[in-house]
């Protein structure tokens, strides 16, 4: 090293050896930052557990655990059947339909659009959010639609060119406290 004065300020010249380690060095710290803050921001948009999603394809093999080489258990065949996502494990997601059952699925089979299915017997879809409104059509039991809204007890649902709404306590795929999509 060789100090050189240059207006009132000292100047130390560096060989190039000090000087590429020291880049490294700054390298270094650069790409852990960068990595840390990745990762944060990863964790900032994780989607909260569980939640409710649909099944995107018309076959969807359920895994009994969360991967490809575990065993299939069963095979859904209902495109945009709601589940409940319970787990997440890497990019496998646990499943619970509405009977309880549970079960490990890619996350590519799964799309974030959300649906209902109609629990129990055959229900009114309103065309209000009222009690004694008129009925635009009935809805059978397993009978899947497309959730559009809900608030308080009621949700309007689209289902095949009719719109209306229903009591919340008539369909699984929404939580009781869910009003926007």
């Amino acid at each position: 090293m060789t100090p050189y004065k240059t207006h009132n300020v000292v100047w130390v010249v560096l060989d190039q050896q000090v000087y590429r380690l020291i880049m490294n060095a700054v390298k270094s710290i650069l790409f852990i930052l960068l990595l840390l803050n990745g990762q944060a921001l990863a964790a900032s948009e994780k989607l909260p557990l569980p939640r409710f999603a649909s099944l995107r394809s018309n076959k969807v093999n359920i895994h009994v655990g969360p991967g490809a080489d575990f065993p299939v258990e069963w095979m859904f065949q209902r495109q945009g059947l709601p589940i409940e996502i319970i787990a997440e494990f890497d990019t496998w997601r646990q499943i619970r339909d509405m009977e309880g059952t549970t079960g490990w699925v890619h996350k590519s089979l799964l799309v974030g659009k959300r649906n209902a299915i109609v629990i129990n017997e055959k229900k009114p879809l309103k065309k209000s959010a009222k009690v004694d409104a008129s009925v635009v059509v009935y809805l059978e039991p397993g009978v899947v639609t497309k959730i559009k809204q809900c608030k308080e007890e009621w949700c309007r649902l689209e289902i095949k060119g009719h719109d209306g709404w229903i009591e919340r306590k008539h369909i699984w795929g929404i939580y009781p406290h869910e009003e926007k999509f």
